[in-house]
């Protein structure tokens, strides 16, 4: 079950780089999902540490913007 929910938001993360929504992200994510189950452990930290990194910047920028 995390699997799923760790391959849903590296999909969500790989479609936000063109701009645009749709099943695009999702096809990503469910074959991210397959990829990092089949990987094991290593492949969910793998993809966990992906979608960490890309909020974490996302966040980081959105402080610049602001002033904070």
């Amino acid at each position: 079950m995390i699997g799923r929910i760790i391959g849903a938001l590296v999909g969500r993360e790989m479609d936000r780089r063109d701009g645009r929504g749709g099943a695009k992200g999702a096809a990503m994510g469910w074959v991210a999902g397959s990829v990092m189950r089949r990987m094991g452990p290593l492949g969910m930290i793998l993809g966990g540490g992906y979608a960490a990194k890309k909020a974490y910047d996302r966040r980081k920028t959105d402080k610049i913007r602001r002033g904070y």
